[in-house]
This record gives C-alpha cells, sequence and structure tokens, in this order.
C-alpha cells in the first residue's frame, strides 16, 4: 500500500460515520472525524488532510461552505461529497465550491474506498510532479545537491567546479579556468582528470532529473552548464 493518508470524516449521522472511520481505516489510513463542521474547528483548528469526506447537509455550517474553506485552506486536499441530495443544482454546486468527487447515499464502503484510492494516486503523481519540476540547488558548504526533497552527496572539487558553472557567464568555462579552480596542473593529465570529475558530476544531476546533458563538453574549449542550478 502507498503512504496512509491522512483523512478528515465530517457526518453528523453517528453510525454512518463509525462506519465510515471503521472502512478507512481497515485501509491503512489515518482518521480523524467530527459531527460538525465547528467541532472540527474546537478538535484540531490547525490541521491539514489529505482527503476530506464531506456530508452536505450539516448542522450549522454545511458542506458546501466547508468545501470552499477547506480548498482555500489546504489547496491540494481531495474533497468526497457525501450526501442524500441528488439534485443536478446540487452537484453543480458542490463541484463549484472544490469537491472532486460527488457520491450519493447510500454509499458502497467498496466505492468509497476506490474514490480514496485514486485521489491518492493523484496525490503521489502530483507530488511527483513537484519533485520532477523543482528546480536543483547546491549548497556548497555541505557540498550536497538537492531536488526537492531528495538529495546527492558531491564531492568537494565537484561542488567547486559546479558552484563556478553556476555563477559563470552563460554557464560556461573553460578548461585552464576550471582547472586553476581545482588547483590542477593545465596539461593532457589535468585535462583527463577534470573529464573524469565532470563525467561524475553530469551523472549526478541526471539522477535528479535533470535533461542530458547536463553539462556540455565543447570540445576543445571547456564545459558548458546546460540546467538551472541554484546556490544555496
Amino acid at each position: 500500500m502507498a503512504t496512509p493518508l491522512n483523512i478528515l470524516v465530517v457526518e453528523d449521522h453517528d453510525p454512518l460515520r463509525a462506519v465510515t472511520v471503521e472502512v478507512l481505516r481497515m485501509q491503512g489510513h489515518v482518521v480523524m472525524e467530527a459531527a460538525s463542521a465547528e467541532a472540527l474547528d474546537e478538535l484540531s483548528p490547525d490541521r491539514r488532510f489529505d482527503v476530506a469526506v464531506l456530508d452536505l447537509n450539516l448542522p450549522g455550517e454545511d458542506g458546501f461552505s466547508l468545501a470552499a474553506r477547506l480548498r482555500k485552506t489546504c489547496p491540494g486536499i481531495g474533497i468526497v461529497m457525501v450526501t442524500v441530495r441528488h439534485a443536478l443544482d446540487d452537484k453543480l454546486a458542490a463541484y463549484q465550491q472544490g469537491a472532486d468527487v460527488y457520491l450519493t447515499k447510500p454509499t458502497d464502503p467498496a466505492e468509497l474506498c476506490a474514490v480514496v484510492e485514486a485521489l491518492q494516486r493523484r496525490r503521489m503523481q502530483d507530488a511527483a510532479i513537484a519533485d520532477a519540476s523543482a528546480p536543483l540547488c547546491l549548497d556548497v558548504g555541505k557540498a550536497r545537491l538537492f531536488s526537492g526533497d531528495t538529495s546527492l552527496s558531491l564531492r568537494m572539487p565537484e561542488a567547486r567546479v559546479l558552484q563556478a558553472l553556476v555563477l559563470a557567464p552563460q554557464g560556461f568555462l573553460e578548461h585552464w579556468q576550471l582547472l586553476q579552480i581545482l588547483a590542477k596542473p593545465v596539461d593532457e593529465q589535468g585535462k583527463a582528470q577534470l573529464e573524469v570529475l565532470v563525467s561524475r558530476l553530469r551523472s549526478k544531476l541526471h539522477q535528479l532529473g535533470a535533461q542530458a546533458p547536463a553539462v556540455r563538453a565543447e570540445r576543445g574549449r571547456g564545459y558548458r552548464l546546460c540546467v538551472e542550478v541554484r546556490l544555496a
């Protein structure tokens, strides 16, 4: 199973809420329950949820208002509206207020679980896309390269070369400039050592999702950084 979700269930019908909570917990999720929006605020005003299962006809603040409020405070939350109201106008209003799915009662527990699993897959896909699009970041002092929540250790010479390329105009430096930064001799042996270093660095950039070639060799001249890297 994927990482358990933090799920909120707001339902004023006690037996139905108990069944819904039990079914979701049996799937391995962490579930918080409340009988009303006001009770939710008293229990955990600042808690963040991955998915909310909301009844529409709640006492006090109704499901429409609660859905809109949750969508505003937790933009990425999945919202499932579960209600006895079948009218098209109610469904449209629910979607306008931020609901992802509208289920009518009585709802089969298997269908609810399938909906939650679908929202879970969407959440994982969104996270993967966010990680893939996250800019690369270099912490020179720690010699670590980051992309989102993922990081790789660099050797200090690799970190210094990458830093120099980031700061260079158009991301380009000649062989002799990089060899001076590394305190290496400006000769064929030094160039061979630099080529090995750049190859290792290029591989690590690719591991963190950088498109190839992350560092391009310009024959007889030097190396050019072809991806965006930010300095921490």
